[in-house]
């Protein structure tokens, strides 16, 4: 388990070292999830070893599991900056609400579009009359 925490944090370390050297508008933390990500594909094609090893497994499950305590620093942030939100507030929160209505129209507009490629293009209208739930049969409809 320690080798796997050392690789996770090696990882980040390289994400964080490759931000500064490059300048990308990207958190190291990212750029080394990125890089884990990519090592393990490698891993999984070259040694047709499809599966994330156990160590770094428990690691990652031990971190999920206490994935609470890791807001507690940005909530100490939050609270020791306390002055500049209030002093920003409506920015703040009108950035937050458009960010939410865009993110929901992009995933909805993506959903569709991944929809139709996949070849659901209006099944559901053309079967139950509008394919609302409960126009077409449904699990019950052979009894």
């Amino acid at each position: 388990m320690l080798a796997a925490l050392t690789l996770l944090l090696s990882l980040q370390l390289a994400g964080e070292i490759l931000v500064r050297v490059t300048g990308l508008p990207l958190p190291g933390p990212v750029i080394g999830m990125a890089l884990l990500f990519a090592g393990l594909s490698l891993r999984a094609a070259l040694l047709d070893r499809p599966r994330v090893p156990e160590a770094l497994e428990g690691a990652a499950d031990g971190l999920l599991r206490h994935l609470s305590l890791l807001f507690v620093p940005a909530g100490v942030g939050v609270i020791s900056l306390l002055g500049v939100v209030e002093r920003d507030l409506v920015p703040i929160v009108a950035a937050l609400l458009v960010s939410t209505i865009v993110t929901i129209a992009v995933t909805a507009l993506a959903m569709r579009a991944l929809d139709r490629l996949a070849g659901h293009r209006g099944e559901d209208a053309d079967e139950g009359g509008g394919g609302n739930a409960g126009d077409g049969p449904g699990p019950e409809a052979g009894r």
